[in-house]
């Protein structure tokens, strides 16, 4: 794996009016991790998310993606960057009048010059890419939450995204159909070499998944822990960090 940073996060406080939810962040994102942002609710995970995409303007700090402080940006540079990037949200965000194929079109509509008939042979190599092969004329309300999950996740690479963000993926799902959506996110990174993301309280995505993390504290409104969530099982840096990854029998992870 490289050890390229593709985000840097520096000195960032999150917060909305007077209230601070998280303050002082630091961490690095490398081109290719699996990157866990993991705590327990409330602690500012999703709004971190909303950060990072640019949705969200921080109270301080800086969020430098590749070249560019999407903190300072202008819009046009903004977007930019949101046309490299894909997400996942908890639902699948499908939109319930499309086909799945329709759905994976729209990215490309948007932001290509590529022909119909192009776009179509795109989508369902995209279906194709998370095992939905034949799904393309099927509607969201025609198929079950893990495969809403997966045609959510061929829309988010619609655009051959560098990175991937994921809130809260296995939310809803059966531990299954979780599995199944933690294996395929490990493939594409593998395979295409995406970064990739997470927001998630899910221990068995964590240590499955990820190789590198932070945890945030809600308490502290900080960062706590750093580091392969593997590594910080065995090593906990702190209690908090060390109740939040063996509550339910996490430690069962720690001789894999």
């Amino acid at each position: 794996m490289s050890e390229q940073v593709q985000i840097n996060v520096e000195n960032l406080t999150i917060g909305y009016g007077d209230f601070v939810l998280l303050k002082d962040a630091d961490y690095q994102v490398n081109k290719g991790d699996i990157f866990i942002i993991m705590g327990g609710s409330g602690c500012g995970k999703s709004s971190m998310l909303r950060v990072l995409t640019g949705l969200v303007k921080p109270k301080k700090g800086k969020v430098i993606i590749g070249d560019t402080d999407i903190t300072s940006a202008s819009d046009s540079e903004i977007q930019q960057i949101r046309e490299k990037s894909g997400i996942l949200y908890q639902s699948g965000a499908l939109f319930s009048s499309m086909t799945l194929a329709e759905n994976i079109a729209l990215p490309l509509q948007q932001y290509t010059d590529y022909s119909e008939k192009t776009i179509k042979e795109l989508a369902g190599l995209k279906l194709s890419l998370v095992g939905l092969a034949g799904f393309d004329d099927f509607y969201p309300s025609e198929i079950s939450g893990g495969m809403k999950k997966r045609a959510g996740l061929a829309r988010a690479l619609a655009l051959d995204p560098e990175i991937v963000y994921f809130d809260e993926p296995s939310a809803g799902l059966d531990p299954i159909s979780s599995k199944n959506l933690d294996d395929l996110i490990i493939e594409l990174n593998r395979s295409l070499g995406t970064t990739i993301v997470v927001v998630t309280h899910e221990l068995s995505s964590i240590f499955s998944i990820g190789n590198n993390s932070i945890f945030l504290d809600g308490a502290k409104k900080q960062i706590t822990a750093r580091g392969n969530p593997r590594e910080l099982l065995k090593n906990p840096p702190n209690r908090e960090v060390y109740e939040f990854l063996t509550r339910g029998g996490g430690n069962q992870y720690a001789e894999k």
